[in-house]
């Protein structure tokens, strides 16, 4: 028996040694991948949630590497080890929350929050609260009760936050695949907290194994998603930016566009009065590409006079309308479609007569 039983124990130190190798390989190389990702791209676009969910990657890798330490000695100091897991526990879910503000899209809910010049107190002070009792288990060999499971609750804070950024992210970019599989992923990641709270036999590190693959691979995938949406929602020149007006007598107030990255023709369904605008300003180029079109003063009595149009609202709602098309309602921004999508579109006046036309060349214009 105390053979067998010792047999045992090797055959366990060497699973949890294999597993502690494979963590530290498999996040070391995910760390310095989405690292890379952001030194080409995020970089240069000044974004730096890539780095913040690099450094959670890599929390996981250094606990694998402990892991390994530690179990290479005669007499594992486990308390010292679930101390240092802990920490690093506490490191990783901080890091993922303070990489939410960069994210493009927010739940409308939450935004706010996560918005907010506070989020960093926010977050920091639970980190802190969680962070002393963990350090003082670790140095004094005796667990505590209820407050030794802070990272946990620390987790499960993290995950409500993440799932429903993550949700947000894919479906705002039409990923609703990836969407669904953010969530399983997250649920997965629930019930192995959830067991680790209960201390039910179960095998924590293949749960383990499971989920923290799974949100590698989802960071993968939503730095990708990124990259797709920084190449197809680039706006071309505008020499390359061609409209066609009710291409389908079927299909009424439709605007076909071409030109735009990622799909080869997009069709822009607008409401009537956003659609006789836009007809317009396309009429007026072509009648005359030297004309302008006139634009009502603001709150001035016209008199007899006839404008061409009332107010720059209308502009506005062009823009929205035709960017709601392109995008889809929600997925743009002010500065990344809002203003160059205006620059592409527009040209006014050097004299500030409140006089605007396209700037699309005439032979760019199908009636």
């Amino acid at each position: 028996m105390t053979l067998s039983l010792l047999a045992n124990t090797l055959q366990n130190t060497e699973i949890l040694t294999f597993y502690g190798w494979w963590q530290f390989a498999v996040c070391m190389f995910a760390f310095l991948s989405l690292f890379a990702i952001w030194w080409h791209i995020g970089k240069k676009q000044n974004d730096f949630g890539q780095v913040w969910l690099a450094l959670s990657v890599l929390c996981w890798s250094i606990s694998g590497i402990l892991q390994v330490y530690f179990y290479q000695q005669e007499v594992p100091n486990m308390f010292l080890l679930e101390g240092w897991r802990s920490v690093l526990s506490l490191l990783n879910s901080l890091f993922i929350l303070l990489a939410l503000p960069w994210f493009r899209f927010l739940p409308k809910s939450i935004a706010p929050l996560i918005k907010s010049k506070y989020w960093r107190v926010i977050v920091g002070l639970p980190f802190l609260f969680s962070l002393l009792p963990t350090i003082s288990k670790m140095f004094s060999g005796r667990p505590i009760a209820v407050i030794s499971e802070l990272d946990v609750y620390y987790a499960l804070l993290t995950l409500v936050f993440l799932g429903l950024v993550l949700w947000e992210s894919f479906a705002k970019r039409r990923l609703r695949l990836l969407a669904w599989l953010s969530l399983v992923c997250i649920a997965i990641t629930l019930v192995a907290q959830f067991y680790k709270l209960s201390d039910a036999p179960v095998n924590l590190n293949l749960f383990s194994a499971i989920f923290k693959s799974c949100l590698i691979m989802l960071f993968f995938a939503l730095a990708l998603s990124w990259v797709k949406e920084l190449s197809e929602n680039i706006l071309p020149g505008v020499g390359n930016f061609k409209i066609q007006f009710n291409k389908n007598p079927k299909l009424k107030r439709c605007v076909h566009v071409l030109g735009i990255p990622g799909k080869s023709e997009r069709e822009l369904h607008l409401t009537p009065n956003v659609y006789n605008l836009f007809l317009s300003f396309a009429r007026q180029k072509k009648k005359d590409a030297d004309s302008w079109l006139e634009i009502r003063p603001k709150n001035f009595d016209s008199g007899n006079k006839q404008y061409d149009i009332n107010d720059y609202n209308e502009i506005k709602r062009l823009l929205t309308g035709v960017l709601d098309g392109l995008f889809g309602k929600g997925n743009w921004t002010q500065e990344q479609h809002y203003k160059p999508l205006k620059n592409l579109l527009f040209e006014v006046s050097e004299k500030r007569e409140r006089k605007i036309r396209l700037a699309i060349p005439p032979e760019n214009i199908s009636l």
